[in-house]
């Protein structure tokens, strides 16, 4: 159950909303008699892994690299496709261990698009019921890149009111083989990896297809930070997935403490979300801001280790039609973030069944870009991917649960779920 975490004295004259929320459970690397999968590890975790099947100390060094190359760049499914391994280390292998990735319970693709997949990880213990929890990622594809957005919690340890994923409970933090694994899965869907000769949307245009990773999915990335700086080391390997570390970027809702860390070791970009330019407007829409007040968030920006022009900072925000989006918030913004480099993200707000809130009119989100471009700041409006599969930012999730719910019920009235699904929701 959600609790505050603040003193809520002296505020009791309105409703506070909780600022964060307590993972529900812990959750068991592998559970006994099931077989651990290779995919997502780090190279300290494979070198155990070998140490464990009897693989001598001074060869561990040369089997991780085999075996680094054929997860990351080969994509092997199957320990019998590693052509330079020998056939006793495979079948040691195959004995204790697999290449299995979390299942592709269902992928939607948008119009514009956009894809979404529901993956189920593996089993993690009782309180999953063997059947493996649940998370979404999105692949936005572009002209010039394709961007894989990723997540990190089961649910979301925050509370923020304008998003429809933080109305979920929070489970349980995701391990890293989990985060990486998301983008091997991705990888596989798209014919992704070394050999397989992908082909950008449209165009026959042969090219890597994810080349930009963004920790916007389910979750704050900061309070799984140990697990993201983990999967960002490996998603940045360039003997594996190669990705830049200038093309992965961590947003946060500012969990202040963390953010140094996080620049320090793992050296990602940083995303904010900020999305008022008061404390008494952003302790409505981000909760988190009583703990941590915009002050404090923006005086660990200004000193976010590597940020200059060349690494600018993104700071999020969602237009909310009538809260956040005048002329003055607008100059309020420019003025709270000079002296940082940074471009301003506008996001139209994605609307989701029974938010209070409605996204600006365009003529008012241009008007509000406006202002902030004439200051200096590069001010891109986000454009909408992905709203007919409820892939756009917030909306993860939450109505993939609750159209499972309602199936379950219907389940157990004696209806099948094939009957809720032909007759679509009220």
């Amino acid at each position: 159950m959600a609790t505050a975490s603040f003193d809520t004295a002296g505020r009791a004259a309105r409703p506070v909303s909780p600022i964060e929320k307590a993972p529900e459970v812990t959750a068991l690397a592998t559970l006994p008699g099931r077989k651990r999968s290779l995919v997502g590890l780090t190279r300290a975790d494979l070198k155990q892994a070998l140490l464990d099947i009897g693989v001598a100390e001074r060869e561990t060094r040369m089997r991780v690299s085999q075996l680094w190359h054929w997860i990351y760049v080969r994509g092997a499914r199957e320990f019998s496709e590693m052509t330079n391994v020998g056939k006793g280390l495979k079948a040691q292998l195959a004995e204790r261990f697999t290449l299995e990735r979390p299942e592709i319970v269902s992928e939607q693709v948008s119009r514009d698009g956009t894809r979404k997949w529901l993956l189920r990880m593996a089993p993690t213990g009782a309180h999953d019921h063997n059947r493996g929890a649940e998370i979404e990622c999105v692949y936005i594809p572009g002209d010039d890149r394709g961007t894989l957005c990723v997540s990190s919690q089961v649910g979301c340890t925050l509370t923020c009111s304008f998003c429809h994923t933080g109305t979920q409970r929070l489970v349980r933090n995701l391990s890293t083989a989990e985060i990486v694994s998301q983008l091997v899965v991705a990888r596989d869907a798209l014919g992704d990896f070394a050999g397989q000769m992908p082909s950008k949307d449209g165009g026959g245009e042969v090219g890597r297809l994810v080349t930009n990773i963004v920790f916007m999915g389910m979750g704050e990335p900061l309070y799984n930070l140990d697990a993201v700086i983990d999967a960002v080391s490996v998603m940045s390997d360039q003997e594996g997935l190669a990705l830049s570390r200038r093309r992965i970027t961590v947003s946060t809702s500012g969990i202040v403490p963390q953010i140094e860390r996080l620049g320090l070791e793992a050296n990602a970009m940083l995303a904010i979300s900020l999305h008022a330019v008061r404390d008494d407007l952003r302790d409505e829409l981000v909760p988190l801001n009583r703990k941590y007040p915009i002050a404090q968030l923006l005086e660990v920006c200004r000193n976010y280790p590597g940020v200059s022009n060349a690494r600018r900072i993104t700071f999020e925000y969602v237009m909310l039609k009538g809260v956040n989006d005048s002329d003055a918030d607008a100059r309020a913004l420019v003025r709270l973030l000079k002296g940082i480099p940074a471009k301003i993200n506008l996001i139209p707000f994605n609307p989701w069944p029974g938010s209070k809130y409605e996204c600006s009119d365009w003529e008012r989100i241009d008007r509000f870009s406006e202002i902030v471009f004439n200051a200096g700041y590069a001010s891109p409006v986000r454009t909408p991917r992905g709203r007919d599969i409820l892939a756009a930012c917030g909306q993860l999730k939450s109505e993939t649960e609750k159209m499972r719910a309602r199936a379950r019920m219907l389940m157990e009235e004696g209806l099948g779920a094939e009957g809720f699904y032909a007759g679509g929701e009220d």
